[in-house]
């Protein structure tokens, strides 16, 4: 059976001054398995980071059902941690004290405490760092911060929407690779939403391609390439092809688009 369970979703917004809704999600269906590495891309607009933040228990659904191992998501989790794009890290916590945070707000016992985070701080690569504070860090570190905090808590689900997207290329192209190392040592179930059709790819077992207006499953493709995965796999001719299916899946949305304005 699946972990993650999505059946008919739908999510409404208001519009802003107004008691008017819309609907940003509609009939999303999407089974995950545990310990599978998946990915979201789609353009802007489409609902991605929608989805996932319904996924967290943080907006609600109109329609629909999530479970996760079988219980329906009404509201956040200990079974799932968010990584965002901004760090959002303590200014005035070091390194240590950031990963510490979460597992004081969920009262793990003290003995346990400074061993696990040292454990985490040290598998992403930090130890070095761990009495270092947010502002002598660079955007790298610092995301790999909110990483090990995540996964301090020890969740069932990783959800990250766009952890990598304010970091220039090669800084984004180590933290892929980092993240791979991570997740091949204890198999979370990941969910990643991306606008980089690459690193779509190169991180997912599974992309979920979205459309938008409003937002839904365009197509679901399946990435069949060894692990673990190296940088040398980019130019390879199956890794050009997903690329280019992907491209095209996502430029058919817009054109479909485009026509309906076009006919409006």
């Amino acid at each position: 059976m699946a972990q993650i369970e999505i059946r008919d979703v739908s999510v409404d917004y208001k519009r802003p001054n107004s008691e008017e809704t819309f609907t940003a999600v509609d009939g999303i269906n999407l089974s995950i398995e545990k310990g599978s590495f998946v990915t979201i891309v789609g353009s802007s607009g489409c609902g991605k980071s929608t989805l996932l933040l319904a996924l967290a228990g943080l907006i609600p659904y109109a329609k629909g059902a999530i479970t996760v191992d079988g219980k329906t998501v009404t509201a956040p989790g200990p079974d799932r941690a968010m990584v965002f794009q901004d760090a959002s890290l303590l200014p005035w916590r070091s390194v240590h004290g950031n990963v510490r945070f979460g597992l004081e707000l969920r009262r793990w016992r003290r003995d346990d405490l400074d061993q696990r985070v040292t454990r985490f701080v040290h598998m992403v690569g930090l130890g070095s760092f761990a009495d270092y504070h947010p502002h002598q860090l660079s955007g790298g570190m610092r995301q790999r911060v909110n990483i090990a905090r995540a996964l301090a808590v020890d969740p069932d689900v990783l959800l990250m929407d766009e952890p990598f997207g304010a970091l220039d290329a090669q800084t984004r192209e180590v933290m892929g690779d980092e993240l791979l190392r991570i997740w091949e040592r204890d198999k979370k179930t990941a969910i990643f939403v991306t606008h980089a059709i690459d690193e779509a790819i190169f991180l997912g077992d599974r992309v979920v391609v979205m459309g938008k207006n409003p937002g839904h499953i365009r197509e679901i493709v399946e990435i069949d390439l060894p692990r673990p995965r190296t940088s040398a796999m980019l130019d390879s001719p199956a890794f050009i092809a997903y690329r280019q299916k992907l491209r095209d899946y996502i430029a058919a949305d817009m054109a479909s688009l485009q026509m309906v304005k076009d006919v409006a």
